[in-house]
């Protein structure tokens, strides 16, 4: 935390930047949250929706978050008039004249964000800095849409932006030491902690976060109870379990991102990664049609003032089989997947610093802090039992556990993280 607070990640060479006007494009779930901590850290923001309805709807969101701080003693009724007083929440994009910096958060949809950033930049500071919030889309693509690709980076928040304190930077081809220079002081000014990562699909986080819903959802379709699953998951050390995760973030939109991902590498006339989760996915969206919670059931039911409980068809659906996982092979294929992913994050350059793969795999979705971080685990763990333990999953459960070349390369030689 340390490393990362002290700019190590940040280009020596640019001087400090103030950010003075911020603009957010969308006012939902990210939208209004990126405000909140904006005007909450005292700087000017206006936040846009595609009507004024939808942008009150954000502005009501925020006054509740200030509400219930409130209740709670953590602010005083003139801080929560001081940070209203700081939104202007609009349809009309021409009141983003003079934002030095544009933090576009609209739905996970390259069409949609290309238009957003072509018409959002026509109003902005000229010299201003447009930052993408996207958790999947590779930023040098979307920059190809603006008309200064240098001043065009990613900044991925988490959901709740309000609680999450981690902030992923995410540098495109094209972008300028003093675009990221003057995102990281931002990100510091909201009081976040920021990690630096190279642009690739799924940057770092998405990807390797990924890996643990998905290995939940192949226990899953492999015959595994869920409750066991889940079981294991929260017993390994991560908040809820993977099931309850992809639950929340919602199995339609895991669906529409996978399905972006698919139709972009056919375009680059790459191969599509596929898995048995894939099977699961399909079935809950096309079939079942359960899409999580907001959709009122996925793989749980919700039921109104009652405890969610594992929806009961399930085991229907995904009948149990006799050879069932025992608890700790669970939890290795949790630990091993992310961190297998981690190293093949680090062996292709999207991550640079072990602090930033460490503190942001538990900042980020909640790796278990006992266990140091993903690379620290691998350290712990031991380079050589890691490598073989991983070799033993991959032959058991599929190649994404195969050990990358880099750390094969480290078992040799007696490096380690």
């Amino acid at each position: 935390m340390n490393d990362l607070n002290s700019s190590s990640s940040r280009p020596a060479d640019v001087g400090p930047t103030i950010t003075s006007k911020v603009g957010v494009l969308g006012s939902g779930l990210m939208g209004h949250g990126i405000t909140y901590v904006t005007a909450l850290a005292g700087i000017d923001v206006v936040m846009t929706d595609a009507t004024q309805e939808n942008a009150d709807k954000g502005l009501a969101r925020i006054k509740s978050i200030l509400e219930d701080g409130l209740k709670r003693g953590l602010v005083s009724p003139e801080k929560i008039d001081q940070t209203l007083d700081r939104i202007t929440s609009t349809d009309d994009y021409r009141k983003l004249d003079n934002c030095d910096l544009i933090i576009e958060a609209v739905f996970e949809d390259r069409e949609l964000k290309s238009k957003v950033t072509g018409q959002a930049e026509s109003f902005m500071d000229p010299d201003g800095v447009f930052a993408s919030n996207t958790s999947t889309i590779p930023i040098t693509s979307l920059a190809k849409k603006s008309s200064r690709p240098e001043s065009f980076i990613g900044m991925h928040f988490f959901s709740p932006v309000h609680k999450m304190k981690l902030v992923e930077i995410i540098k495109g081809e094209k972008t300028s030491p003093e675009t990221l220079a003057k995102v990281f002081d931002f990100v510091l000014k909201i009081k976040k902690s920021p990690i630096v990562v190279n642009d690739s699909r799924g940057f770092y986080t998405s990807r390797v976060f990924d890996r643990y819903i998905c290995e939940g959802m192949a226990l899953l379709a492999e015959g595994n109870n869920p409750q066991a699953i889940e079981a294991a998951g929260k017993q390994a050390g991560y908040p809820v379990g993977p099931l309850a995760v992809i639950d929340e973030i919602n199995i339609g939109l895991a669906a529409h991102i996978r399905d972006q991902t698919w139709r972009d590498l056919e375009t680059e006339g790459k191969e599509c990664p596929t898995g048995p989760w894939d099977l699961v996915i399909d079935f809950m969206t096309k079939e079942a049609k359960r899409t999580g919670r907001a959709g009122g059931g996925g793989f749980y039911e919700y039921p109104e003032n009652e405890k969610k409980y594992l929806w009961p068809d399930l085991e229907k659906h995904f009948p149990p089989s006799e050879n069932q996982v025992s608890q700790d092979e669970m939890m290795d294929r949790f630990y091993f997947a992310q961190a297998v992913e981690t190293i093949r994050c680090y062996e292709e350059g999207v991550l640079t610093s072990v602090a930033d793969a460490n503190i942001g795999s538990i900042l980020g979705w909640g790796f278990p802090s006992f266990k140091g971080g993903t690379l620290q685990f691998v350290k712990d763990y031991g380079i050589v039992p890691f490598r073989d333990r991983a070799q033993e999953l991959a032959e058991k459960y599929g190649n994404h556990f195969t050990p990358p070349k880099l750390l094969l390369d480290m078992a040799e030689s007696g490096e380690t993280f």
